[in-house]
């Protein structure tokens, strides 16, 4: 499970890769051809390396040190420059670019993989070369090929860093209320503003930092049609390559926040001497348009860094518990004699480790699965395909954004809980991915956001043909399944919770279809939270159902046929003991979990709008 004091789950990173996904088939096309599972291997094991030994590391020390302003002038923690090196060096910034790029060519759900780890062994340092790899994929897309000339190569080896600067004081998430301004002059434009919350948005790693900025040019419509899309350096470029002058781009100062104390979080100032020099990436009125494509990939980020905290809080609830002698077995509680034993013997703790596990080993599945769509939508062959891949991405990318981060919160709330009063303690981790996780239901839309996403847009985007889709894949899945001699009763569970979901979504539409858009909106996080037990119910159930025959596959080889055979196959077989895992969790997660979507649902439908008709002044 750990490869040295860092725990990475290996062995459920390749059973969603290749048991549960088949990611191998990607190697099949001509942009995959030159990849096979031997090389899928030996990139993951890179990965552990350099997350185990390079980054791990440093995250107690940036917590502890973070960043520091002086004098206009923004610091990283000093460990963090030679780990970014040997990070480039590697080339995992560019891990899924293409070749002609600069990058390695990877599959997302692989590279996806290796971010998992690279996230959990130190978020805050993840920061600047993730937001630099959206920033390089947004000017490889859109870019004129002067401008991919021009940063590319740099961006992706990390010479260059990147931001995405979105968000004002006056807006917040409301992008549609910029205020940042684009004057053309010859053949750039000149941009004034200020931007907030920038993540990475100044430091000392790099030479240059390439900032992507929304901005409205001159007559430009009111709300997001009037946006547009700029590349800034924070340092101008010249014709040759070359460093210039300063872009009177300046930071006026970083946050001090609760976590992710090693990741600068920038407010920028653009153009306050008037000369800061902007590059539009495409047309006048189409920033928001292609916006969407960072903050799409910035979302599946998102998604990432809560899913890694909350997986890591998991790993170390679980060797905690493991090591922790506390107390005796409840059944021997009247015997003072009676051993000492370790925590995990104690039924609250192993009923919260089991409920950890499931939503980890869940939330995985969901989000490899998405970037294995991202993949499949890139190369599938076949028009139908590529269309249902990429309508997948739209229907699922709120919910690994929003679900995944909510849920990640309360995993190292458990963490904690598990570790009882030293989990409070900043000797142990869990403390710090309480306080580093929380960002992630905020920043690159706020969960509410990703709900009302859902809700409004999603759901009935191309006539409902998204929903349709995914309710037509479980379907299939129940049908084929519904009879199954060991989940035939979890599958009969899936089937009830994904028709309530429908009815649900059903209702949603009625009421909005009776011009009620507010009621929808009230309980629009409560039923993406409901799509989301029913996907992991689904999503786990699978994995169950693969982890079944593989594990009679195992007890048939040993020659296994009691219930006492069986224990010592898994008591000495770490296979074994993987595959009795999932079983158990599949089964865990439909009896104790997946009930849950009935009582939401009856929330939902049950008409109360008390928080909308409550006056203000009784809040």
């Amino acid at each position: 499970m750990s490869n040295g004091t860092f725990p990475i789950n290996m062995r459920d990173i390749r059973f969603v890769l290749y048991e549960q996904l088949g990611i191998e088939r990607l190697c099949e096309f001509d942009k995959f051809k030159d990849f096979s599972r031997e090389t899928f291997d030996m990139v993951l094991e890179e990965g552990a390396k350099l997350a185990a030994e390079v980054i791990a590391p440093l995250n107690s020390i940036a917590d502890k040190e973070g960043c520091t302003f002086e004098k206009g002038k923004v610091k990283v923690p000093e460990a963090f420059h030679e780990a970014f090196k040997k990070y480039c060096e590697g080339g995992w910034i560019a891990a899924s670019a293409d070749v002609e790029a600069g990058g390695q060519g990877l599959p997302n759900s692989v590279a996806l993989a290796t971010a998992e780890m690279f996230v959990g062994a130190g978020v805050s340092f993840t920061t600047y070369p993730g937001l630099t790899r959206g920033c390089a994929n947004l000017i490889g897309s859109f870019g004129a090929p002067e401008q991919k000339r021009m940063y590319l190569e740099k961006m992706y080896s990390g010479q260059w860093t990147g931001t995405m600067c979105l968000t004002e004081s006056q807006a917040g998430s409301a992008v549609g209320d910029i205020k940042t301004m684009a004057k053309k002059e010859g053949d750039h434009y000149l941009i004034q503003g200020t931007k907030i919350f920038i993540t990475a948005g100044d430091h000392n790693l790099t030479e240059n930092i390439i900032h992507a900025v929304l901005a409205r040019t001159e007559n430009a419509p009111p709300g997001i049609k009037g946006l547009s899309l700029f590349i800034v350096p924070k340092v101008r470029i010249n014709p040759d390559g070359s460093l210039g002058e300063a872009n009177d781009v300046n930071c006026g100062g970083i946050e001090h926040k609760m976590g992710l104390k090693g990741s600068a979080t920038a407010t920028l100032n653009f153009g306050d001497e008037g000369k800061c020099h902007g590059y539009i990436l495409g047309q006048e009125g189409q920033g928001i348009q292609l916006m969407f494509q960072m903050m799409n990939e910035a979302r599946l980020g998102v998604g990432v860094q809560g899913f890694a905290l909350g997986n890591l809080a998991y790993l170390y609830a679980l060797k905690y518990a493991k090591e922790r002698i506390q107390g005796v077995e409840i059944t021997k509680m009247r015997d003072p004699n009676a051993p000492r034993v370790a925590i995990i013997k104690h039924p609250d703790v192993r009923r919260m480790l089991m409920t950890m596990k499931a939503y980890t080993e869940g939330l995985r599945a969901l989000i490899y699965r998405s970037a294995y769509y991202a993949d499949l939508a890139e190369v599938a062959t076949d028009p139908k395909e590529k269309e249902y891949c990429e309508n997948m991405i739209d229907l699922l990318i709120p919910i690994v954004k929003a679900y995944s981060t909510d849920i990640a919160f309360r995993l190292t709330e458990w963490a904690i809980q598990v570790h009882g009063g030293y989990g409070y303690c900043g000797e142990y981790p869990v403390e710090q991915l309480c306080r580093d996780v929380k960002i992630t239901s905020i920043y690159e839309g706020t969960n509410g956001i990703q709900a009302m996403d859902l809700v409004g847009r999603k759901l009935s985007m191309k006539k409902g043909a998204l929903i349709m889709g995914w309710m037509k894949e479980v379907n299939e899945f129940i049908e084929k399944h519904k009879a199954h001699p060991v989940f035939g009763m979890a599958i009969s569970q899936l089937e009830q919770a994904k028709n309530t979901l429908i009815n649900v979504s059903m209702h949603f539409a009625k009421v909005a279809a009776g011009g009620d858009p507010l009621y929808t909106m009230l309980y629009a996080c409560p039923y993406l939270e409901l799509f989301g037990e029913v996907e992991l119910a689904y999503l786990l159930m699978d994995q169950g159902i693969i982890a079944q025959d593989k594990l009679q596959a195992i007890f048939q080889n040993a020659g296994a046929t009691t219930d006492e055979a069986k224990a010592k196959v898994i008591d000495d077989q770490a296979d074994a003991a993987f595959y009795g895992g999932k079983v158990h969790i599949a089964e865990f997660f439909a009896s104790n979990i997946l009930p849950k979507v009935q009582s939401t649902a009856a929330t939902i439908l049950g008409g109360n709008r008390s928080a909308l008709t409550i006056p203000d002044a009784a809040l």
